[in-house]
């Protein structure tokens, strides 16, 4: 019989796209089912592997080209109109590649996880004999929106409001994707988020970051469609959540490069208890100087203590009238996690990416929801009326949240009041589910075990 020892474990293949908020999952779930005991790679582009520093991890760390090694595939899905065509035969040309390289190792590779907005990935998965996973790392509502695009169960553009669809809530302009309000003002990352459906009957497995308890309603109606729909989240690193994967404390990619922490934690710690608004719009969102001026007017206002992320390239956006003082500290990039776990913070000003949400709920911070595009607005919605942790900044009629609408958000979340206190107790609330659901024998821990188990099997 085989020496428990010698057997060679399954080996798989995460291919994410080269975005920030696509990187994180892809590479937390490859960590996590690592810690299981499969051997796992991460393939990342030549721009990123040039361009950024990756910290070292069990996680095994190959390299492929995309078509946009000198760009990334984040510039040319905005401005090259042979972006698939380009992207897509690149990245299968440089897959196939590797994994026929890895055929002559010891260890070759098993199944292949991709990122949901590359179905290709599925059929070259196929195609190489190999187990296909898809990696939905937007919230099961938002997919489940996409899907009834996809099918045309929801007519694009919307024009007609409220939009009733079956599992999901009720929805308004202001809750939808700008991706299906207005498919022309960005028609090649329409057509990713739309076309991930494509081929999804081929996928062995579909896994979404979330959690079951998190989006009940749309994760049914996923699973009754799908019986390999799983979810696995949140998919935030171990040690602000379960702490059962060793040393996963951050994301080892940052495609920014962080402020010394000794110097804004140092900061934070002289601040009391949830004293502080963190101010955060992920790593693509760009504001105007309006929005900019009011946002410094509303916390101001509010006379609260902040610690707002501005990048570098934002910076010139800034009104005069900002000096920082120790009231405010101005940042281009930071841990959102650390901060985020920091008893001062308080409150958290955030454009509502799917990341960022599940940092905060898997965290237990309270949400300020500035949406802008994409898959913001709908998880907006979700912050305040499903889960009730925060609440949602309503823009004026030229669609900037104006001071005085973002100070009486502050107030409403940080202030003692009956509202303030409930969404307080909702975040806790939130908190613990998550943690029950990565903890051992919860549902997102059981669902990678079964994940892990077939794989085992299939090397037998």
């Amino acid at each position: 019989m085989e020496n428990e020892q010698t057997r060679v474990p399954p080996h798989v293949l995460f291919l994410p796209f080269s975005a920030q908020g696509h990187i994180n999952p892809a590479f937390q779930f490859a960590k996590r089912i690592a810690s299981k005991g499969v051997k796992t790679t991460l393939a990342v582009n030549v721009h990123l592997s040039k361009s950024v520093q990756i910290k070292p991890s069990e996680v095994g760390i190959e390299t492929i080209s995309d078509g946009f090694d000198e760009t990334g595939p984040t510039t040319g899905a905005k401005n090259d109109d042979h972006f698939f065509t380009t992207f897509t035969e690149a990245s299968m040309h440089s897959i196939r590649q590797l994994v026929r390289k890895y055929e002559k190792s010891n260890n070759p590779f098993t199944c292949i996880v991709h990122d949901s907005i590359c179905p290709w990935a599925l059929d070259l998965a196929r195609e190489l004999g190999l187990v296909g996973a898809t990696l939905y790392t937007q919230s099961i509502t938002i997919c489940t929106l996409y899907y009834y695009a996809f099918s045309g169960l929801l007519p694009i553009p919307v024009t007609d409001y409220p939009v009733l669809l079956p599992s999901l809530p009720p929805l308004m302009l202001v809750d939808m994707p700008s991706t299906v309000t207005d498919p022309e003002e960005e028609p090649v990352v329409h057509q990713l988020l739309i076309s991930q459906f494509s081929n999804i009957e081929k996928a062995d497995w579909l896994f979404f970051n979330s959690f079951d308890k998190l989006e009940s309603e749309a994760l049914r109606m996923m699973s009754e469609k799908w019986p390999r729909v799983k979810t696995i989240g949140p998919t935030t690193p171990s040690m602000y959540v379960d702490k059962l994967v060793e040393g996963d404390v951050d994301y080892n990619i940052n495609l920014y490069k962080p402020t010394d922490d000794a110097f804004y934690v140092k900061w934070l710690n002289g601040k009391e208890k949830g004293s502080v608004v963190y101010v955060s719009f992920g790593s693509i969102v760009e504001l105007g100087e309006e929005q900019m001026e009011e946002i410094v007017g509303g916390i101001k206002q509010s006379n609260k203590s902040f610690l707002w992320v501005v990048r570098d390239k934002e910076v010139d956006k800034l009104p005069g009238n900002i000096a920082e003082d120790d009231a405010g500290l101005l940042v281009p990039w930071c841990s959102q996690l650390e901060v985020l776990a920091h008893e001062a913070v308080g409150c958290f000003i955030s454009h509502c990416g799917w990341n960022s949400t599940m940092e905060a709920l898997s965290i237990g911070v309270p949400v300020v929801a500035m949406p802008l595009k994409w898959d913001q607005p709908p998880n907006a919605k979700l912050i305040e009326e499903m889960w009730g942790v925060g609440v949602r900044a309503k823009a004026n009629e030229k669609g900037v949240i104006a001071r005085e609408e973002l100070e009486r958000c502050i107030r409403e979340v940080m202030e003692g009041d009956e509202k303030g206190e409930v969404i307080k107790r909702n975040a806790r609330k939130w908190r613990e589910l998550a943690l029950e659901a990565m903890d051992t024998g919860g549902s997102s821990d059981k669902n990678i075990e079964e994940f892990v188990a077939s794989l085992s099997s299939n090397m037998n």
